[in-house]
């Protein structure tokens, strides 16, 4: 029975028993987190140094896009160095921008002694992601204080899910807190994935939920310390606009309003597959960016080029363009010495100049390595960890 009184005791979904195919997808991603783990740690070079920030934008970018704030991660990763005239809203800008700051706070929490969780981090987080948001009817940083709804993507005057009442919240997330911070058998893995079912289904602020939801359960798999946590985020692969039907249809199994009395193991075999196929494209993406930087390094060498441009040229081959900024914080070196080098580089044909001024970037030109550029496109297969 589910006591709908805000006066009585409410439970959280009961964390499913996993299945045999579970533990199985389950003891493969851990294998394959692991071998990322060393593979990062074994090879500290240029560019993987970089790919932390590709992902952590990536991640920005996929969980803002699922709100409908849409900028292109190679954007998002632009706007983190600090450019200007990125060619964004000034509301996908802030959104940006505040997710961000956000998602760099999680980041310094995972190895934070005397961490617990409590009801002021998480609304000190949520102020992060919504303060520049912050209205009487939309408190930014505490509870709602009325109903909240998420309406049908098919026809927004239709309530999908209709969210406990706002005088349960304060019990709800006492609740989530205490869970929270008390171990049980569950691998961390799925207890993130709870925790994020959790909170997206008591819906506890008047905006911002789905992000703040992904938010900690990529803050409770930082904190289980395989690895870092902007390599650890799902954000990005629930990004992507097939899993993100997925996501709302599998939300949208558990009903119209608040009923924890229920199986939820289709949400964490969802998750498994989420872990699972990011696993997959971080560690594909790890190695084309390795063979990448190989090609261009060749490259360099043999057209005498100082060594240090080819973060340069790293940076399109990979996402298509890169900017003065970001090439001038990669190699440390002073703005004349950047503007130089990408001078050159536009001089000898390797790149082509677009823009003017400050909005400038940098784009393949005619002489650039194709090989770079076809390793950098070529398709991954992903594999679905459970079969048909």
């Amino acid at each position: 029975m589910v006591i709908t009184s805000p006066y009585h005791e409410h439970m959280l979904f009961p964390t499913p028993v996993l299945a045999t195919a579970d533990e199985r997808v389950l003891d493969a991603i851990e294998r394959m987190r692991l071998e990322l783990r060393h593979q990062v740690r074994a090879t500290p070079t240029k560019w993987t140094e970089g790919l932390p920030k590709f992902l952590t934008a990536d991640a920005v970018a996929a969980s803002n896009s699922i709100e409908g704030f849409r900028v292109a991660t190679v954007d998002v990763e632009d706007l983190m160095e600090g450019e200007r005239d990125v060619d964004v809203s000034e509301e996908d800008r802030e959104e940006t921008l505040a997710y961000q700051r956000m998602m760099i706070y999680i980041q310094t929490l995972l190895d934070a002694e005397d961490f617990c969780y409590s009801k002021g981090l998480l609304n000190a987080l949520h102020w992060m992601l919504q303060g520049h948001r912050h209205t009487p009817r939309k408190p930014a940083g505490q509870w709602r204080k009325g109903p909240v709804y998420v309406t049908d993507a098919r026809d927004p005057s239709i309530a999908a899910y209709t969210a406990p009442d706002a005088r349960e919240v304060p019990r709800l997330m006492g609740e989530l807190i205490d869970w929270l911070n008390t171990k049980d058998d569950a691998h961390p893995l799925v207890r993130a994935a709870m925790a994020h079912l959790h909170l997206v289904s008591i819906h506890p602020w008047a905006d911002g939920n789905g992000r703040m939801s992904r938010s900690l359960q990529t803050l409770m798999i930082a904190r289980e310390g395989t690895l870092a946590p902007e390599f650890s985020s799902i954000e990005a692969w629930l990004g992507r606009p097939g899993n993100t039907w997925e996501y709302y249809r599998e939300l949208a199994r558990r009903g119209a309003e608040y009923l924890p009395d229920q199986d939820v193991s289709s949400w964490v075999r969802f998750n498994l597959t989420a872990y699972h196929q990011q696993a997959q494209t971080v560690r594909n993406r790890l190695e084309r960016s390795g063979r990448v930087w190989g090609v261009l390094s060749d490259f360099a060498e043999a057209e005498g080029m100082d060594e240090r441009v080819v973060s340069a040229l790293h940076d399109v081959a990979m996402t298509g363009r890169v900017r003065r900024l970001r090439y001038e914080h990669a190699e440390g070196l002073s703005l004349q010495q950047a503007q130089r080098d990408l001078r050159d580089l536009v001089a000898s044909g390797v790149l082509t100049s677009v823009g003017r001024t400050r909005a400038r970037y940098y784009t393949a030109g005619d002489r650039f390595p194709e090989q770079a550029l076809d390793v950098a496109r070529t398709p991954m297969t992903l594999v679905a960890p459970y079969p048909e």
